[in-house]
């Protein structure tokens, strides 16, 4: 091996900043858009030409926005992965099997249960609709979940539901809309009440989704945050607190994002950040940069495992200041070269 590969999209913040990195280094990088990926897999004789390669893979970028059409493009999407990872034998910084994985929530979920990585709660069971839901949370006095679509990112459809079972009251926050009878994940945030919520989450739970225990989250100076933490290589190489007035964090909501130094947590907290994020990552060996989402319980601040991103290393606050993210993957990048 003697080049890297990036699998990408043609002029996305992800390959410019990467590349920028790599000429930081006077590294080369080779580029594959994603437009010609389906050209390339089942070509037996593509395998010798991309042997010479280490290989990043950053995900596609979906024109729809429709959430009915997720499980499709993310079905396609693994079949491209698994086709990519055909195509050579040489190195990943993350491999492809490992990135399919991640995109299902629930089966990365259970892995982490399974080596007993403390998590926020999974429910087991699946519910058809709103009805069979809230029957769910009166047997088991629970009154806030979040509802996710399985293979969805960036907050796609996620919903915050809280439900009063003395009053019936139902609300339910989200940065998807229902119009004309689709679910469209948008750059908002809405608040539902009543038959309007009943009616999105009906929609919601049309599709397959996970629903988990919506535990209370640490605050600061009035937001509520919890924590972006990337792990690369075997060490924790950044920590950002993401701080938002509702139950979503994500930054592209109009959420912001803060130093973790900022939050003036004790080196004990710091250390079990660090600890759990570090036995997740153990969970998956072969990839070596993953972004987790991270929540800090309030008053404790226990911190669990909310979510696993085998791309989850786009982050603005970086790339626009030291990018220290890409510049630890193209070094780390180069020894996978020397090592081959």
């Amino acid at each position: 091996m003697s080049r890297i590969l990036l699998v990408g999209t043609e002029g996305g913040k992800r390959q410019v900043y990467f590349k920028k990195a790599a000429a930081l280094a006077d590294v080369p990088v080779d580029f594959l858009d994603w437009k010609d990926v389906p050209g390339l897999i089942g070509q037996e004789w593509q395998k010798e030409a991309f042997r010479q390669y280490v290989v990043k893979i950053d995900p596609p970028e979906w024109e729809s926005s429709r959430l009915e059409e997720l499980d499709g493009l993310a079905g396609q999407y693994r079949r491209q992965l698994s086709g990519l990872g055909g195509l050579t034998a040489g190195a990943f910084l993350n491999h492809p099997e490992d990135i399919a994985e991640l995109l299902d929530k629930r089966i990365c979920k259970e892995r982490l249960i399974q080596e007993q990585i403390p998590v926020t709660q999974l429910f087991p069971m699946t519910f058809s609709g709103t009805e069979e839901l809230l029957d769910f949370l009166r047997e088991k006095g629970i009154s806030q979940v979040f509802v996710k679509p399985v293979q969805g990112s960036g907050a796609a459809g996620v919903a915050a539901l809280r439900y009063a079972d003395r009053t019936g009251r139902l609300v339910l926050y989200t940065c998807a809309a229902l119009k004309g009878g689709g679910l469209y994940n948008t750059k908002g945030m809405y608040r539902l009440e009543g038959k309007e919520a009943a009616a999105f989450l009906d929609s919601l739970l049309g599709l397959e989704c996970v629903v988990e225990r919506w535990h209370p989250k640490a605050s600061f100076q009035g937001y509520c945050y919890d924590l972006r933490v990337v792990v690369q290589g075997g060490q924790v190489d950044m920590i950002l607190p993401r701080l938002s007035k509702g139950p979503i964090t994500n930054l592209h909501l109009n959420n912001h994002a803060m130093a973790y130094e900022d939050l003036h947590l004790s080196p004990r907290i710091t250390e079990q950040i660090q600890e759990v994020c570090l036995r997740a990552a153990d969970c998956y060996p072969r990839l070596h940069s993953i972004g987790m989402d991270v929540l800090l319980e309030k008053g404790s601040l226990a911190p669990r495992i909310i979510e696993m991103n085998a791309q989850g290393d786009l982050l603005h606050r970086d790339v626009y200041g030291e990018n220290q993210i890409y510049r630890r993957q193209v070094a780390m990048m180069q020894e996978m070269l020397i090592m081959e």
